[in-house]
């Protein structure tokens, strides 16, 4: 299937939002996603932008019964550790319909490039435990879980204990 894999831009926003909110969705998280289509616009296309994507699209012959061509993206960011550069993948999302077709591949591949570019060494994400498939293609593509290999556990402080943190002034 034809497909290319491009820099999403700002008129890609609403594709965007749609997909974070089908991959929401899929994960059962949908009440979690606080973000809004105003938020995207400013975080990630703004003089300094939080956050970059990439974006699936597939030729019109091809799109979806809802009309749409833009079938996949994925979110990144750069981050920095002991270890040196590198590039953190936050979301890797692809259609159902589109699925087994090559293109999370080449996002996740995109993103390395992207990566690689900007001199980093490693690409970093998270996977649900549940989610044997994506695990199963992400060994596929040469990575390995920290959390078994090295122990690593990825943390996170929201809400009231984040509020509390940042009052402290800790």
């Amino acid at each position: 299937m034809d497909f290319t894999i491009r820099s999403a831009t700002h008129e890609d926003c609403k594709d965007i939002m749609r997909m974070v909110s089908e991959l929401a969705e899929f994960e059962n998280i949908s009440d979690q996603v606080m973000i809004t289509l105003k938020d995207l616009k400013q975080d990630g296309f703004s003089q300094n932008p939080f956050f970059h994507a990439v974006i699936a699209e597939v030729p019109e012959q091809h799109k979806t019964k809802d009309g749409h061509t833009k079938v996949g993206f994925s979110m990144y960011f750069y981050i920095y550790s002991w270890k040196g550069r590198a590039v953190f993948m936050e979301d890797l999302y692809v259609m159902p319909e589109f699925r087994a077709k090559g293109i999370g591949k080449a996002l996740m591949c995109k993103v390395a490039q992207l990566g690689q570019a900007a001199g980093c060494t490693q690409l970093k994400f998270t996977a649900l435990n549940w989610n044997k498939s994506a695990l199963d293609f992400y060994q596929k593509q040469g990575s390995i879980d920290l959390t078994s290999e090295e122990g690593y556990h990825y943390m996170c402080c929201h809400g009231d204990a984040f509020q509390k943190m940042a009052d402290r002034g800790c």
